[in-house]
């Protein structure tokens, strides 16, 4: 069943709840994978590892407007953004926890034989190819900082 297929079923499912956030957040994903497919070059079909990117890029700008809200002491909207970025993350792929994720950096640090920071751009690029829809972008270059710095 393609990301697309998931999602409207998830859409009629929350239509009869009446649950206005999953609503919300499923049109989004689905706007999404609409402008995605008619975009030139897409054929009218994106692949699976182009929707994990996608859902990427929308948990990442929700993130991003979550922490403009909560600086600006709006909790109703930041409340939103947290609901909107819990429906979409159901769709994406069991996150790293930190333990995992410094463990993997550790190997891919060793395999690009990187010995300081000065070599962080060749391990950031393995890593986000390696790691893709496993781990968020910043916690993966956070990571490498510090077991770079070390």
């Amino acid at each position: 069943m393609s990301l697309e297929q998931k999602v409207m079923a998830d859409m009629k499912e929350a239509m009869k709840a009446k649950d206005e956030a999953a609503l919300r957040s499923l049109r989004a994903i689905k706007a999404a994978i609409i402008v995605a497919k008619t975009a030139e070059g897409a054929g009218g079909e994106i692949k699976e590892e182009e929707e994990k990117k996608l859902l990427q890029k929308l948990v990442k700008q929700r993130k991003d407007s979550l922490e403009i809200y909560q600086k600006q002491n709006r909790p109703d909207l930041a409340q939103k953004e947290e609901e909107e970025i819990a429906v979409i993350e159901k769709f994406l792929p069991k996150q790293m926890g930190d333990d995992e994720l410094k463990a993997a950096l550790e190997g891919i640090i060793a395999q690009v034989g990187a010995t300081s920071a000065a070599d962080m751009g060749k391990v950031m690029g393995a890593a986000t190819k390696q790691l893709a829809g496993q781990a968020d972008g910043k916690a993966i270059s956070a990571a490498v900082k510090e077991l770079l710095s070390k």
